[in-house]
């Protein structure tokens, strides 16, 4: 079949972003005993989701709204703009491929972090996208340094995420608005915001939803429990947003996953109660690591970020003796940053399983 292809895709790579637990399950023949890699909610959705998800399914026969109208109107509401500055799309990976769709010809000019979320690097390639990648300055993505490069190649496309992931560091407010002030005029600032329902009071900027040049995304992945369902959505300009039918799937949404989201996203009462266990989870984490003479990051986020003290190849050795106690994690893939490994949150169970198994890693990674 690779005679059809495109030139462009016949030399991309046949791989994904991550390598799932499903596949490193099936790999080894034995089942992990603790999920802890892919910042999922181990704390799952609210249960008015769950049972929102279960009444759709009786109808799952029937395509999704193609308009996702219901759920967009709940979000304007909750963000208090109206419902031309929503789009909404398969999580936040599917609206990123959107974007770049809408935005990148062969050789566009993008800016990233090196190191930051690989699937928007996924998808620039897959368009055909120039990635100029700043390095973290310590451990956060480097908003000046970004800027400067954006001015430096003319990028289209500035991508940012706050809080960060895979450090787990944040920027206050102030800088990010600061940021926005200062985009040059050719850019336009993907902004995103996965972690902000579990970030500190102070992390989320305050920018007009009118804004020609950001656009905001969130997720129901996180705060809200709902990975699985693949629900995300931007928060940006009537224009742009209106520019996503252009390329989106318009029965992309199911029934199911657009009732689930529209519950959770009324049940803030559940979303509390993960913020509060959120923060209980990393203290105890925290405790953990240093327990065994690692550091912890400083997180707003649903994972904790440990800083194994020596090089990536050490810390590559720690996340395979845990994955071998079968304690999923993963780390960041790239210099200075793979010194650490990376560790999403859990109920008590799982915490059990981590506090049980990391010193046994550490004795055999040496």
């Amino acid at each position: 079949m690779s005679r059809f292809l495109t030139p462009h895709a016949a030399q991309l790579p046949s791989t994904v972003p991550f390598t799932g637990p499903e596949t490193l399950e099936r790999r080894t023949g034995v089942p992990f005993r603790a999920r802890l890699g892919a910042n999922e909610s181990l704390f799952g959705p609210s249960p008015r989701a769950v049972a929102a998800m279960k009444e759709a399914a009786e109808g799952v026969w029937m395509y999704g709204d193609p308009e996702n109208h219901d759920l967009k109107q709940a979000l304007a509401a909750h963000h208090g703009v109206t419902p031309a500055h929503i789009a909404v799309g398969p999580g936040i990976d599917g609206l990123l491929g959107l974007v770049c769709r809408l935005v990148l010809e062969p050789g566009t000019p993008v800016v990233t972090s090196l190191g930051a979320y690989p699937t928007f690097n996924f998808h620039v390639a897959g368009f055909g996208g120039m990635l100029t990648r700043v390095p973290y300055k310590g451990d956060q993505e480097n908003p000046e340094g970004l800027l400067a490069a954006a001015r430096s190649t003319g990028a289209k496309l500035i991508y940012l995420a706050n809080p960060d992931n895979p450090m787990g560091s944040h920027h206050p407010a102030s800088i990010i608005e600061d940021m926005v002030a200062n985009l040059p005029d050719h850019s336009v600032l993907i902004l995103d915001e996965a972690y902000s329902d579990l970030a500190p009071s102070g992390t989320v900027p305050e920018i007009p939803a009118d804004h020609s040049q950001v656009i905001r995304m969130r997720t129901f992945s996180k705060g809200y429990g709902l990975a699985g369902a693949r629900v995300g959505y931007a928060i940006t300009n009537p224009d742009l947003a209106l520019a996503f039918d252009k390329v989106r799937d318009h029965f992309g949404m199911s029934r199911i996953s657009q009732a689930g989201a529209l519950a959770a996203l009324k049940d803030q009462d559940w979303l509390k109660s993960v913020q509060s266990r959120t923060i209980a989870a990393r203290e105890r984490v925290s405790a953990i690591v240093r327990a065994n003479g690692l550091t912890p990051l400083t997180s707003a986020t649903n994972f904790v970020t440990v800083d194994c003290g020596r090089d990536g190849d050490y810390a590559r050795k720690v996340l395979t003796e845990l994955g071998s106690r079968g304690v999923f994690i993963r780390m960041p893939g790239v210099a200075p940053l793979d010194r650490c490994i990376r560790i999403s949150l859990g109920d008590d169970q799982a915490l059990d399983i981590l506090e049980e198994t990391l010193p046994l890693a550490l004795k055999a990674a040496g």
